[in-house]
């Protein structure tokens, strides 16, 4: 692979024209296949104006061959309204259709409170990382 080429695998958002909204490089959403499943990344602020990349990564899924899992990373999102969570419902109503486990990962806290405001946050499956171990502190007396 060449240097400063993206790793096909690679589950980080996409800087590639396709998945950013021109003039909102901090937002945006990515789809791609990786060992996991297909990991549908948003980042920024997920609202109308990213209503045509929300329209590709639908496609993308709705025509993957395989029921693979599709897991939404939205760690990075500092934003959400409610056409962002009518997007993240679509993609769970799809998985359900096409039998593909769909797992939230990581929501920000942003993400979380709009989703406990509608209250959806306990009917979405959602994978966290455990919190590290508090580093052991040294008592020097």
């Amino acid at each position: 692979m060449q240097d400063g080429a993206n790793d096909p695998m690679d589950p980080l958002p996409s800087d590639s024209a396709q998945d950013m909204v021109p003039g909102r490089l901090g937002s945006g959403i990515a789809c791609r296949n990786t060992y996991e499943g297909t990991v549908l990344t948003l980042w920024g602020d997920i609202d109308a104006l990213l209503r045509e990349n929300a329209s590709a990564a639908m496609a993308t899924l709705a025509a993957r061959p395989d029921p693979d899992p599709v897991i939404v990373d939205a760690r990075d999102v500092t934003f959400i309204d409610s056409s962002g969570v009518a997007f993240i419902l679509q993609v769970f109503v799809l998985g359900e259709e096409t039998g593909s486990p769909v797992l939230l990962r990581e929501p920000s806290a942003v993400v979380m409170e709009v989703l406990d405001m509608v209250g959806i946050s306990q009917r979405i499956p959602m994978v966290r990382s455990a919190s590290p171990a508090p580093e052991p502190q040294l008592n020097l007396m």
